[in-house]
């Protein structure tokens, strides 16, 4: 999300600490009923490095003006990851591949995002006290590259963009600007995906309901349990 950049774009020390220590926090996390699957993150360019990272989120170059991830890295639940992988296989065969910004995402992150956002700005993004499908490792922020040139193709907006100019529908820009982003949009819907009312670039995985809120740090992922070798289907 391109927000307003904050005044003096600083943290409160403790969220400070809280993110570049790894250290989850836990204040005011959704409350959670019911049998949901034990999460199984798996890291997108490992299944595939032809998957480029632009992690918004690990640079200065977001709202805040610092970064709130302490590793350029995505992560999606495994059967989401999978069928990414599908779709990022079909736009090779077009030349293009896909370009990520945003995966899993720890629910500390949610909140400092909802808290500094402005309250008219807010139908943006995802309110902490619900948490997203992001925190569930269900929802992937993208965009595409032209394989031969390794650039990031252009869309009728930029990335984060809060403006009618995001929506999936909007009818400006150019003739191929459209025609890419829909073409970016059907290949991902048809892997189970589908894409957000306000932002052409953000998809939720179908099964996102079947995880619950996660607040672990990027390099907490896997230690819980040994991360199974990756076999994506053919």
């Amino acid at each position: 999300m391109n927000h307003q950049r904050v005044a003096g774009g600083f943290l409160p020390v403790a969220l400070l600490i809280l993110l570049w220590t790894g250290v989850p926090a836990q204040q005011r996390m959704p409350r959670e009923e019911g049998n949901f699957k034990p999460p199984d993150l798996v890291e997108l360019i490992k299944m595939d490095p032809t998957i480029k990272l632009d992690i918004r989120y690990a640079k200065s170059t977001n709202f805040l003006g610092k970064p709130v991830y302490k590793e350029e890295r995505a992560f999606l639940q495994r059967p989401a990851a999978e069928a990414l992988l599908k779709a990022h296989r079909k736009l090779m065969e077009k030349g293009y591949g896909l370009l990520i910004f945003d995966g899993y995402r720890p629910w500390a992150v949610t909140k400092i995002f909802w808290d500094e956002t402005p309250p008219d700005k807010h139908m943006f993004v995802a309110n902490p006290a619900k948490g997203s499908k992001h925190n569930r490792g269900c929802a992937v922020d993208l965009s595409i590259y032209d394989l031969k040139t390794g650039k990031e193709i252009e869309m009728p907006s930029g990335y984060d963009e809060f403006t009618e100019r995001a929506f999936p529908t909007y009818k400006g820009g150019t003739d191929e600007q459209r025609r890419l982003r829909d073409m970016l949009r059907s290949s991902i819907e048809a892997e189970g995906f589908t894409v957000d009312g306000n932002e052409w670039w953000h998809f939720d995985y179908k099964d996102w309901q079947s995880y619950q809120v996660l607040n672990i740090s990027f390099d907490q992922i896997g230690k819980a349990e040994p991360e199974r070798k990756i076999r994506p289907r053919q």
